[in-house]
């Protein structure tokens, strides 16, 4: 991409640009913030370093290309984390100015930034890029700062401090020091005061004089002063002010990328400097949302809707009955309407969702599937965080389903936290547009699905599935210690989408990768002396025809969060048969174990993942299987009596392992029954079995139960789904998720 990066003059605005290189893309201008009169060092801003501003104009000459000033002529106004466009604001200038960048070239689609853990910087650079349909960059994000400082400083930033302002560091001593010279002292400051090495908590500021991207000079400060802002006997606070700097010209010019035309282009039309005013027009029209009407408006349509029980978080299933000939794009509006409809009924909006499956029948039209979604759940709709999301392709024709089918698990409540990072970095992939990488709730943390991207790239790891699932899972490490928890130790189940197109070979090997590497996680905890019970996570593996960018897999990981207190733990413990009532006949038996994983936290949490083979299918029904219960196409073609007997027992044995664990059903967030279209039953078919099951489990026992109009549970169609990778060939699969608020 062709890239504007904002410049600060700081060491990470000129690393971040190196850093862009390096991963392919090109820099063709730059752009900075000053203030409004050239004799101040220093704004009360939150946004923008401009210590040493004076130098800056010659960051054109150093690196041949056109710079783009503007003057801060705004405040920090909008101090909240999450950013709104605000009229008075510093961020607004930073609008105006990308906004005149982008106007004057318009090749630009991308724009670069020194960003490493501030949040609220961060936002607001995001923000303005989804303002103006620029992709935003921030390689240094998340990155170890004591790694990052020592690799700045080797690969040939020279940077002198241009403020200081935190314990151990003098002005008079320190300022105007390169970082090469005080890099082992700032080690020992973070030893002794926890500082941030790279000055990320305002310890010290930077000026960069010189790196390799200066192809044409260095700059050379011949004379400055030592502007003291506080006397502070702990932590003084002072300035450097400029007082004669030149250029000093580089006798081999040579560069990291061969200055092409659009610079001398740039550089004629414009020269080397630009300043952006204000321009006539008001900074922005308030964003109208979006049309979302279209020709079916005036139609009646049918639609299957499922919802949970719990008064808390409770999912909402929709899809269409009678879909549309027209295609995917017409019948993801229609249930995206009919769920907003559903939502506005309990007096909740977009905003109260936490989490989003999105199944979709055909993944070369997901472009499609996401113009559509974005329509409906916008940053606007959302203030406190977009939905995070999981989209699968799955084989939802073949069981009559419509083209589009979504699943919504909603809260009652706004009281979460949503991590959002939508400029492209080494931490992990990053998610352009209205979908989010985790969303903590009420102790549980849903990770969106991960694909096993290359996050500075964006683009599929090579090496097979095994590769890819490795990547995925340490992206998951990476999203979940931002919420200073670890898969290894917090999971309390995965979800492992695997693409039809994977061998079983490489099913095997994913199965035993996840399973090394969790541990090897776990074991690095234990050595780096972290202290914690561990969670021993359940796994569900599902077969599906296809995943976005045509991926071998996706890993959507659930956490549990601790709050502080100590927290039982249970998996699969043997414990004394409970007297649950036998229903149905059914009574308990030694191998029912086998068809059950669970990870229950007493009092909070109850995940449970139930197993169908076709060889305990033989045993639950009462008459044996018939011979024809495998065609010649390798198909199962079950008997509708025996599905309905397999139902029923599903049901009773989610009721005696929810009730054993002191859970009821009205505790349930989500119930999904994976199907095999290789059954070769529809789902108005199957649908009303497991009613029926639940209908007549409230009926022997009133208390178990609560009859609703709708579902309580999802039908999902699939391929096949398992515990093991290696056999994801379940008659029968479940997963469920119960908590206690």
């Amino acid at each position: 991409m062709k890239v504007v990066a904002l410049v600060s003059g700081g060491k990470d605005s000129c690393y971040a640009m190196m850093k862009s290189i390096h991963y392919g893309h090109e820099i063709v201008a730059l752009a900075n913030l000053m203030p409004v009169d050239d004799s101040v060092d220093e704004l009360d801003s939150y946004m923008f370093q401009t210590v040493g501003h004076q130098i800056i104009i010659n960051y054109a000459e150093c690196m041949g290309l056109p710079l783009f000033r503007r003057r801060i002529r705004g405040s920090s106004r909008h101090l909240e984390l999450g950013y709104k466009t605000t009229q008075g604001d510093e961020v607004e200038d930073m609008y105006i100015l990308l906004r005149e960048v982008k106007r004057q070239i318009p090749s630009v689609t991308a724009v670069c930034s020194g960003a490493i853990a501030s949040d609220y910087q961060r936002l607001r650079v995001e923000s303005v890029c989804s303002r103006l349909g620029l992709v935003s960059l921030a390689y240094l994000w998340k990155q170890d700062q004591s790694l990052l400082l020592n690799e700045m400083i080797s690969n040939g930033i020279v940077a002198i401090t241009v403020k200081v302002a935190a314990m151990g560091l003098d002005p008079a001593k320190h300022l105007g020091k390169e970082l090469a010279m005080l890099n082992a002292y700032l080690h020992k400051l973070k030893e002794a005061y926890g500082i941030n090495v790279c000055g990320e908590g305002g310890e010290y500021e930077t000026l960069t004089l010189d790196c390799p991207l200066f192809i044409n000079a260095r700059i050379v400060l011949d004379k400055y002063q030592v502007v003291m802002h506080s006397a502070d006997s702990i932590a003084p606070v002072g300035v450097l002010h400029p007082l004669a700097f030149h250029l000093e010209n580089k006798a081999d010019v040579q560069s990291l990328k061969t200055v092409d035309k659009i610079h001398e282009s740039c550089m004629q039309k414009l020269g080397p400097v630009f300043e952006v005013h204000d321009s006539l027009e008001r900074l922005e029209a308030v964003c109208k949302p979006l049309d979302c009407t279209d020709q079916i408006n005036g139609v009646e349509h049918k639609f299957k809707i499922s919802r949970t029980n719990n008064k808390s978080t409770f999912s909402i299933g929709c899809w269409l009955q009678d879909s549309c000939n027209a295609g995917l794009r017409e019948d993801l509006t229609i249930v995206l309407r009919k769920i907003e409809s559903q939502l506005e009924g309990f007096g909740f909006g977009w905003e109260n969702v936490l989490y989003i499956h999105l199944y979709i029948n055909d993944m070369d039209k997901f472009s499609e599937a996401n113009e559509t979604y974005v329509k409906f759940i916008t940053h606007e709709k959302c203030p406190f965080g977009v939905p995070s999301r999981s989209t699968v392709e799955m084989p939802l024709v073949e069981m009559d389903f419509s083209r589009a089918y979504m699943e919504v698990l909603v809260s009652n409540n706004k009281n979460k936290k949503v991590l959002h990072v939508q400029s492209i970095s080494c931490w992990a992939p990053s998610c352009i547009g209205p979908y989010s990488q985790a969303t903590l709730h009420e102790g549980i943390l849903l990770m969106a699905g991960q694909l096993g991207l290359d996050p500075p790239t964006m683009n599929l790891c090579s090496g097979g599935p095994g590769a890819e699932l490795e990547q995925a899972l340490k992206n998951s490490e990476a999203i979940a210690k931002s919420f200073n928890c670890s898969i290894s130790t917090s999971a309390i189940g995965f979800v492992i989408y695997c693409s039809k197109n994977i061998s079983s070979l490489d099913r095997l090997d994913i199965e035993k990768k996840q399973e090394t590497l969790l541990r090897q996680m776990k074991i690095y905890d234990l050595q780096e002396g972290k202290k914690y019970k561990a969670l021993e996570p359940i796994t569900l593996y599902v077969l599906v025809p296809d995943l976005p960018k045509r991926a071998f897999v996706e890993v959507k990981p659930i956490l549990y969060i601790e709050d502080g207190a100590d927290v039982e733990i249970e998996t699969i413990t043997e414990k004394p048969h409970s007297k649950t009532s036998c229903y149905w006949g059914f009574k308990q038996e030694n191998w029912h174990d086998s068809c059950i994983q669970k990870c229950v936290i007493p009092g909070k949490i109850c995940a449970i993942v139930l197993s169908i083979t076709s060889e305990l299918a033989a045993k639950i029904c009462s008459d044996s299987l018939p011979a024809d219960y495998v065609n010649d196409n390798g198909q199962h073609s079950l008997p509708k009596a025996h599905m309905e007997q397999l139902s029923k027992f599903c049901i009773y044995l989610l009721d005696k392992a929810i009730t054993d664990n002191n859970f009821v059903w009205e505790d349930i967030m989500s119930l999904r029954f994976y199907i095999p279209v290789s059954l070769q039953m529809s789902v108005e078919l199957i649908q009303p079995m497991f009613s029926n099951a639940l209908f007549e489990l409230s009926e022997m026992n009133q208390k178990k139960v609560k009859n609703c109009e709708e579902p309580i549970f999802n039908i999902v169609p699939v391929i096949g789904a398992g515990q093991s990778a290696s056999s994801m060939d379940n008659v029968v699969t479940c997963e469920l998720l119960a908590h206690k608020s």
